[in-house]
């Protein structure tokens, strides 16, 4: 740390309680008070270097006579700062350092220690020494911590303002120029990547981790009060700092500032050291107003731990509103467990649903879906057949079925609330639908009070084909379904085996009609691997087969069922066993 030492002369000052006498052969004949402190000092040091204290002894004077008792309680720095005045009055040995100069220039500059008086009088020393101070990181960092004490007289000279320009230039310099090791910063983050760089030989390594290097001053930065972060944000953005480190040095901030954001803290707000809520939340509300808007450099679980800090402080609805939208702009990158808000309300949810319900909102706002992206599926076509990646929009519906499910088991989730946060969702989103499917399920079986016409409208959410063929299997013989269903289900499955069946047979007489025109030749030139390859197609030929047959054992039971309900039902079983051409015969 950068210190300068003024004076010549030895100590001459004693502490005696809260009286600070100057131990010289002359009595002294002026006595100033700064706060709960007395100084017992003379006129004739003070009126040659101070052009208030000359002032105010000259009519303390004229009116009261000779001795004269003054009061500076409003000196910055307050009692600590004016002793190193006086001793620098006294010429008295004094050393100034990054944490001590700027309370001392700022009494200076009350006192109006000017060149007026003298030459090399202590504003023209403080000032030259701070740009001594403001070439440092470490020292940097120091002078600015103490200027929180001092507004708005430091703000007023610009020392603030020089700090954080020193300190926002210093963060934006090419990250390969800084010394991890030297004293350009004190950040135990650097520490840690210096110590970390052995290569496995025990061989250091000369350059540092490119991510450490990047983001070597993020926990110095985060040590900053609000209203200087604020600032520091604002002067790193206007030098070009990249997106991706403003959002890293306030997410590390928060994670400091913010107990909440830690899933195992417990029992954080008891502690002394713990900030209150009302600043944790006004640093909460701060913090997403200086979140970049650019897509993707905030982690998105990062967003959702602030949502749910912000429920918790109930922060104002702006800033509730503002988070949501973040989230829902990259709602593809969050994992199921995101989603699992708690709800503050004890006779609700135990999950927040109208959050999630929002967040999605915001997803679809600005969601455009593009022509890749949407699935459209035939009669008979086969849901294998759909393209492996997914676009954000299938992501989104994937999770958004995950967490259908988790919600589903709440005995106090409505019907119109499923309803209305899966039918977010478009029906071309979804490749499969064995995850609403499983959602509606979970809450048929969770809700068995539900009524006929209730369970149909739910199950009008399915697309049937789009289940899988252990989908359509399960949901063939759920009781908790309604027999509209089951049936479409049952039409369907044997809808995707006819037409893969009948795909086979294709290529089985196309086989043929090749193998009888080519002749012998054909035959002659045919390997044992081709052979053994058709030999296994008809085995799944045969296996389709059999499929088929269980699929009309299934029918012919239900219809044995239904029988026991009613003739009127029978007739409608038997027209639509004649449409799907189940073949049963009664």
């Amino acid at each position: 740390m950068a210190t300068l030492k003024l004076g010549s002369k030895a100590e001459a000052f004693e502490l005696v309680g809260q009286t600070w006498k100057c131990l010289t052969e002359l009595a002294s004949d002026v006595i100033i008070e700064v706060g709960e402190m007395s100084f017992y000092l003379h006129k004739f040091p003070l009126v040659n270097r101070s052009g208030l204290l000359r002032k105010m002894i000259s009519e303390f004077c004229s009116e009261n006579g000779n001795h004269c008792v003054l009061q500076l309680h409003d000196i910055p720095g307050g009692a600590m700062a004016f002793e190193l005045v006086a001793k620098f009055c006294y010429d008295i040995k004094i050393e100034l350092n990054a944490a001590n100069v700027v309370s001392v220039r700022c009494a200076a500059e009350h006192l109006g220690m000017t060149e007026d008086y003298i030459e090399g009088n202590l504003i023209m020393q403080t000032e030259k020494f701070l740009h001594e101070v403001l070439s440092s990181w470490k020292d940097s960092i120091k002078a600015l911590q103490a200027c929180k004490t001092l507004l708005p007289h430091a703000e007023q000279l610009h020392i603030v303002s020089r700090c954080i320009n020193y300190l926002a230039s210093k963060a934006c310099a090419d990250p390969s120029l800084i010394n991890m090791a030297g004293n350009t910063t004190t950040s135990s983050t650097a520490t840690k990547a210096q110590q970390g760089s052995n290569l496995w030989n025990g061989i250091v390594s000369a350059e540092a981790p490119k991510s450490v290097i990047s983001n070597w001053w993020y926990e110095d930065a985060s040590s900053f009060s609000l209203p200087f972060l604020k600032r520091f944000i604002l002067a790193i953005e206007a030098k070009g700092m990249e997106p991706e480190n403003v959002a890293g040095v306030l997410m590390f901030a928060a994670k400091k500032f913010l107990p909440g954001l830690n899933r195992s803290y417990t029992n954080f707000c008891a502690s002394d050291s713990a900030p209150s809520e009302g600043d944790q939340r006004v640093f909460l509300e701060e913090i997403v107003q200086l979140l970049p808007t650019k897509k993707g450099v905030t982690s998105t679980k990062f967003l959702f731990g602030m949502l749910r800090t912000a429920i918790t402080l109930r922060v104002s609805a702006s800033c509730r509103e503002n988070l949501e939208r973040r989230i829902g702009v990259q709602l593809e990158e969050a994992a199921l467990e995101d989603l699992l808000i708690p709800n503050l309300d004890d006779d609700s949810t135990q999950y927040d649903v109208d959050c999630v319900h929002q967040i999605l909102a915001h997803f679809m706002a600005t969601e455009r879906t593009t022509a890749t992206s949407v699935v459209v599926i035939d009669e008979g076509q086969s849901v294998t057949s759909l393209p492996a990646p997914l676009t954000p929009m299938a992501s989104v519906a994937k999770l958004v079925d995950g967490y259908l499910a988790e919600v589903a088991s709440d005995i106090n989730l409505k019907l119109p609330e499923f309803l209305s946060l899966a039918a977010v969702i478009p029906n071309h989103a979804r490749p499969l639908d064995d995850g609403i499917y499983r959602a509606i399920d979970i809450y048929l079986k969770t809700h068995p009070w539900l009524t006929e016409s209730e369970k149909e409208q739910i199950c009008q959410l399915v697309n049937c084909q789009k289940l899988s063929l252990e989908a359509c299997t399960h949901a063939a013989q759920n009781e908790r379904l309604p027999l509209r269903l089951v049936v479409q289900v049952l039409f369907f499955e044997q809808l995707h085996l006819r037409t893969s069946i009948a795909g086979r047979f294709v290529v089985s007489e196309s086989m043929e009609s090749s193998r009888t025109s080519n002749g012998d030749f054909v035959i002659q030139k045919r390997s044992i691997g081709a052979i053994q390859t058709e030999d296994d197609f008809h085995v799944d030929v045969d296996d389709m087969r059999l499929q088929v047959l269980e699929l009309e054992k299934e029918c012919l039971s239900m219809k044995q069922e239904i029988e026991k309900l009613g003739k009127p039902k029978i007739r409608s079983w038997k027209i639509f066993s004649r449409r799907i051409g189940f073949g049963i015969k009664s």
